[in-house]
């Protein structure tokens, strides 16, 4: 990355951007740990048709634990600039000690990476055949496109598309939205003879239940949370609504005009949170009490940025009565997979 672009741009960005680019995951961690949801699986690590998980989801809980530390520093009277200016410093120097505090944070455990593993169960249980890149899947590289380093974007986008197509891709089912829009909408602005074919989870999971009934395992009601890039870029609003209004059991309520194109931000994506951590946060409890006012004991979104903010809205308003779950979780108990 040139100085002039990292003068420009906020450290905790700077730090991220970097990740991308030398270690090819907005974290800079191994891939090997990013790829550990699916030990178990029997995965095939090649195909034409590949299941891509991405950054967010595989390494939620180290994003989740940054999070934490990052929040902990804004609050701190150092804040959370310098840290993260020595942060990228230590780690051009062999030393990466925001891994090292991930490591220690990192809450571990069976929920890691259970929408990853629920969709996938759920596209085997309609018949779709795919592979799973593992650590061989490469970053889209997407946040360098919304911090304004294109030309490092269109070079990482290059990368990639090679990196897919040498395996012989040639259909990807992408489940985090910005994911999907990078590779879907943004990379082929980049690449020359582009032929991927990109479909988003939930599309192909319409798709395959029209024929399908499913029943989810209690009478519950529920709301969704529209993730911005979901909505707003991939134009994705009612598909999600027709998957859960298809689950007997379930009692789909809305809030009061913010959902679709309109929905609230809950403050978290491209780098947000880790630059305005205190902003952030008081957007994701703004928009956990609009969801919460709807009554629903359940809150649906699809997004790994979105289930992490509205978790922690709902630990800052200390409700522990309604729980996040991503919409793969749901379909999954549906179908009793």
């Amino acid at each position: 990355m040139k100085k002039k672009s990292k003068g420009l741009i906020p450290p905790g960005l700077v730090y991220m951007a970097d990740n991308i680019i030398t270690k090819h995951n907005i974290l800079g961690a191994s891939k090997v740990s990013g790829a550990k949801w699916a030990k178990g699986l029997n995965l095939p690590q090649k195909g034409e048709t590949i299941f891509f998980a991405g950054c967010g989801y595989q390494y939620s809980s180290e994003l989740e634990s940054l999070m934490s530390l990052i929040r902990k520093m804004d609050k701190s009277a150092v804040g959370v600039e310098l840290p993260m200016s020595l942060a990228g410093f230590q780690k051009k120097l062999g030393l990466d000690l925001a891994g090292m505090y991930r490591k220690v944070a990192v809450r571990g455990g069976d929920a890691d990476g259970q929408p990853l593993r629920d969709a996938v169960k759920v596209l085997h249980n309609l018949g779709v055949e795919f592979g799973y890149l593992a650590e061989d899947e490469p970053c889209c590289g997407g946040l360098l496109h919304y911090i304004g380093l294109q030309s490092e974007f269109a070079k990482n986008a290059q990368e990639v598309y090679k990196r897919l197509k040498s395996p012989g891709v040639k259909r990807i089912i992408s489940i985090v939205p910005s994911c999907t829009c990078t590779i879907r909408t943004l990379m082929p602005r980049c690449v020359e003879g582009y032929d991927l074919e990109v479909k988003h989870f939930l599309e192909v999971v319409l798709e395959g239940i029209q024929s399908r009934e499913l029943r989810f395992p209690k009478e519950v009601k529920v709301t969704y949370h529209d993730p911005c890039q979901l909505a707003r870029y991939l134009g994705l609003i009612e598909e999600p609504r027709q998957i859960l209004r298809a689950i007997k059991g379930i009692e789909l309520v809305e809030t009061d005009g913010t959902n679709g194109e309109w929905a609230t931000c809950c403050g978290g994506g491209a780098g947000f949170e880790a630059v305005f951590p205190e902003l952030s946060l008081i957007l994701a409890v703004n928009r956990t009490k609009e969801l919460l006012e709807t009554g629903a004991e359940i809150i649906v979104t699809h997004c790994p940025g979105c289930i992490m903010q509205l978790k922690d809205g709902l630990k800052e308003l200390k409700v522990d009565s309604v729980e996040v779950l991503d919409l793969a979780q749901i379909v999954a108990m549906a179908m009793g997979v």
